[in-house]
């Protein structure tokens, strides 16, 4: 057993550890403990109560002791000293990164042994203590070894955890490049587009104010010529007046002699000034519905595609066109988000339909493998599987066979003797129908039925550097009149 302790030992012990105070606090009832030992006792109590004396603490988070903590450090450095003095011994006191190697109870060595039970190095003494009783033991450097095992095995998981977040992060890394690049790319296609449109409305612009400069010269010219015109009569009516006036001023004999002239001159008829209808510039032919005529002659520039591709779900097999209505078969840098098909040359277009008729035409072009139809929003994109839900008219070169896929049959041989250079895809999503036509002959080629549930989106399949196109559709607008 051990010897008893000193007095100022004694003083300088925590109640709960029974050790020297490691980094003590003050209780309000004035009682000091270790801290790690309150904060132990009060999780396993469930209340802040003083383990002396039993009083609640008023205080969460209790003060320091420095005073007590300053007392004890100096305490255990003098009885270090002492013991090292005594021993002659320094080196085996201390391990090489300064770890007190003396037990605290009783100064022995406590390399010795390890209990097994409360997974702590001890002394000879410890070991054959009551609180020790009945416990397993065993060498220190059995223990180092064990636990170091232990440690090295449950490290493989955590290593693993740590490739796989590090591959995680760098796809992140990747992402966030791509999207970066996603931005500045699309930011300039859409200054693009708008530049054209710019572009054609000064164009609509110097064409519509040359329009009015040129009805401005025109009645300004026709104005200027009525004016000479008028400017000439006024001249030669001038002067007349002035001959009749000095004829008035002559001799009465003289003025006799000649009045029958002089009459006649005054007779002489005058046409009124010739009014000038339509001189004004036609304002309302410049103006009327000025937004709306320009908006319609707009339509020459704009092209409607009724299905447009969505990149995020290309496989990095895939190429798209800027205007994202072409797809051809072409590596590309692409991050592997969870949109995105990874076994086959896929893609699938932006816009889903859940009711009604939709339909697209697609220019194929090529006779290399090509897929086109309908294919369930929800399905995953990875791997083969998505197969399962897809709607669709198929080619492949090496059997130069048509194929029609259903949920309900997989792919099937579809009998059809030439070559398809175009085919119309239409949805009927309220009747479960996906019908596909020859664009060039208008021939009905195949009708699939099936029950839709759910958003589907177009499937598009291009083994071929010539690109699937999706065609654009004549637009019009009518006004509608009223009845």
């Amino acid at each position: 057993m051990a010897a008893k302790k000193s007095l100022s030992e004694e003083e300088l012990s925590c109640p709960v550890c029974c050790d020297i105070f490691r980094d003590p606090v003050l209780l309000s009832c004035s009682h000091s403990v270790c801290k790690s030992c309150l904060q132990q006792f009060w999780e396993t109590k469930g209340s802040r109560e003083c383990p002396v004396c039993r009083r609640r603490s008023s205080r969460e988070l209790p003060p320091r002791n420095l005073a007590l903590k300053n007392v004890c450090e100096a305490f255990l450095e003098s009885r270090i000293r002492k013991a090292s003095a005594g021993s002659g011994e320094n080196s085996s006191q201390k391990s090489s990164a300064g770890y007190e190697e003396v037990c605290g109870l009783h100064k022995e060595n406590r390399k010795l042994f390890f209990c097994l039970d409360d997974q702590q190095a001890m002394c000879l003494l410890c070991r054959d203590s009551q609180m020790h009783r009945n416990h397993s033991f065993c060498s220190v450097d059995e223990a180092v070894t064990n636990i170091k095992m232990n440690l090295q095995t449950a490290l493989k998981p955590l290593q693993t955890n740590l490739e796989l977040l590090e591959k995680v992060k760098q796809g992140y890394d990747q992402t966030a490049a791509y999207i970066k690049m996603q931005a500045q790319h699309t930011e300039e296609q859409i200054r693009e587009e708008f530049e054209k449109f710019y572009q054609f409305l000064k164009n609509e612009e110097a064409v519509r104010i040359a329009a009015l400069k040129e009805e401005e010269e025109q009645k300004s010219q026709r104005i200027r010529r009525k004016i000479e015109e008028i400017n000439g009569q006024i001249s030669s009516l001038s002067g007349t007046i002035r001959n009749i006036e000095t004829e008035m001023k002559a001799e009465n004999i003289q003025f006799l002699q000649n009045f029958k002239s002089t009459e006649k001159k005054v007779q002489c008829s005058q046409k009124d000034p010739e009014k000038i209808s339509g001189a004004l510039i036609s304002v309302a032919k410049h103006l009327s519905n000025l937004k709306f005529r320009v908006w319609e002659k707009m339509q020459e520039i704009i092209q409607y595609t009724p299905v447009t591709l969505d990149p995020n779900s290309a496989a990095y097999t895939l190429h798209l066109s800027d205007d994202l209505t072409a797809v051809e078969y072409r590596i590309s840098s692409v991050p592997d988000n969870p949109e995105r098909f990874d076994k086959y040359a896929c893609v699938l277009g932006y816009e889903g339909f859940n009711s009604g008729t939709h339909c697209w035409d697609v220019h194929i072009g090529h006779d290399n493998d090509w897929e086109l139809g309908v294919l369930t929003e929800s399905v995953a994109r990875k791997g083969q599987s998505f197969h399962n839900s897809l709607c669709s008219l198929c080619y492949t070169e090496n059997a130069d066979k048509y194929w029609i896929c259903s949920p309900r049959k997989s792919y099937q041989p579809f009998p059809f003797k030439g070559k398809l250079q175009g085919v119309r895809v239409q949805l009927e999503w309220n009747k479960g129908k996906v019908t596909f036509t020859d664009l060039l002959t208008k021939k009905h080629l195949h009708t699939i039925t099936n029950t839709f549930t759910e958003r589907v989106l177009p499937f598009f399949w291009n083994q071929s550097k010539c690109p699937l196109r999706i065609l654009p559709v004549k637009t019009s607008i009518r006004v509608q009149q009223h009845s």
